[in-house]
């Protein structure tokens, strides 16, 4: 979504509480707020051993904010959707959305579109410690986007749940017939892995659907147990390996 091109480089996921590296152990970042202004400063360290490299970074989905935009024919141009995603946040979260990054994707042809707004100061922030540390940033993008190009192809034209876990909150996007129809960030706690098939009957509810999802794909960050209901169909993956895998 962010800054991207295509080569061999350099991958770090960046989170409030840990710092994820392509070829090495993660690295724990001091206890905060969990905003990014703690878990920046902690890449000094990672791009001091280097320097000279061509370097990608996923953001974790607590540095990002996401709103889905339904899809409207009158809507002809990128600029008239990123114009609609910038007078949404701001009728979300204020005048502070006059600050952030705002970019808009597709999620399927004729389907709603993705916008996603990140801090103009974490991005400005962050391509200053990179040519600091001589290193060239070629791509930033926050994890949802992401890790979801990376399983859009098993996604297909189907129907699913996919549960992204990060420190202490959930996201869940609802997927149906290959169309994204709704996306959630919700507070969570050791328990979630127990209570997940409850969770989403209940977010099924809210939505109104009809014909309940049962199919879910999970990013944890520690492991998920697939058996987690007979009557749901799940599939873990690695956060990490997500947030790392070549683009």
């Amino acid at each position: 979504m962010l800054l991207s091109w295509r080569s061999k480089r350099l991958r770090i996921g960046l989170g409030p509480d840990r710092i994820l590296l392509s070829g090495a152990k993660a690295i724990d970042v001091p206890q905060g707020d969990g905003g990014w202004r703690v878990a920046l400063p902690a890449l000094d360290a990672v791009l001091a051993e280097r320097k000279g490299a061509e370097a990608s970074v996923v953001l974790a989905d607590a540095f990002a904010r996401y709103v889905l935009l339904p899809w409207n024919e009158t809507l002809k141009s990128a600029e008239q959707w990123l114009a609609l995603a910038r007078h949404r946040f701001a009728g979300l979260h204020g005048a502070r959305a006059a600050e952030w990054e705002v970019k808009v994707s597709e999620t399927a042809p004729g389907g709603a579109r993705l916008a996603c707004a990140i801090d103009k100061e974490l991005l400005e922030q962050m391509k200053g410690k990179f040519s600091a540390a001589e290193l060239r940033l070629v791509s930033v993008q926050p994890f949802l986007v992401a890790g979801y190009n990376r399983i859009r192809a098993s996604v297909g034209g189907g129907s699913c749940w996919v549960v992204v876990e990060e420190r202490g909150r959930l996201t869940l996007v609802l997927i149906q017939r290959g169309a994204w129809l709704a996306i959630r960030s919700r507070r969570c706690d050791e328990r979630w892995r127990l209570m997940l098939p409850e969770m989403l009957e209940r977010e099924s509810a809210f939505l109104g659907i009809s014909e309940p999802c049962t199919r879910v794909i999970v990013c944890a960050q520690d492991g998920f147990d697939t058996e987690m209901n007979e009557n749901w169909s799940a599939r873990a993956l690695s956060y990490r390996d997500l947030a790392l895998a070549a683009e």
